[in-house]
């Protein structure tokens, strides 16, 4: 029995991003990122007929359904583009951020998008990789676009790719 909990793995299903996952978006993005966007923010954006997002939320978990990641984009007039997208790093290198980016692109595509953008900090390894494998290619650089708490500056690298 107690090799079966050590071998115990969450599960997560995608589900559509609600107002009310607001606050525990705004939590996870200020562990991943230098500037946390406050629930305020989220809702804000969230409340735009333009923007939509998924969730990731644990389903096997045995009091609660915790937030293992979510993703925000935003589809006018063809254009996609990802606003965000974290994953809780408790939860990394399980297939979240694949999964969420794959439900994004689907909803973009089905509002008409026909090609989605999208920046990431050129010293992310693992998500230029994640999105290279999602068929995004780089299209440009912003130089010193990011910065860090350090007040150090990085590359933003500008990526694409067709929805049809």
């Amino acid at each position: 029995m107690f090799d079966d909990y050590l071998s115990w793995k969450p599960f997560f299903e995608i589900v559509p991003m609600e107002v009310g996952d607001c606050s525990e978006m705004s939590q996870l993005h200020g562990q991943r990122f230098p500037r946390q966007w406050n629930d305020g923010e989220f809702q804000n954006l969230l409340l735009q007929q333009s923007v939509f997002g998924f969730v990731a939320r644990q389903t096997n978990a045995f009091f609660s359904r915790p937030l293992g990641g979510f993703v925000l984009s935003r589809e006018a007039a063809g254009e996609a583009e990802i606003l965000t997208l974290a994953v809780n790093e408790k939860f990394g290198r399980q297939g979240l951020g694949w999964r969420l980016m794959q439900a994004a692109l689907r909803e973009a595509a089905t509002r008409g998008g026909e090609s989605m953008f999208l920046e990431v900090e050129a010293a992310n390894r693992a998500a230029v990789g994640l999105y290279r494998k999602l068929g995004f290619e780089k299209v440009g650089e912003r130089p010193a676009y990011y910065a860090g708490t350090d007040g150090t500056r990085s590359t933003a690298l500008v990526m694409s790719r067709v929805l049809r």
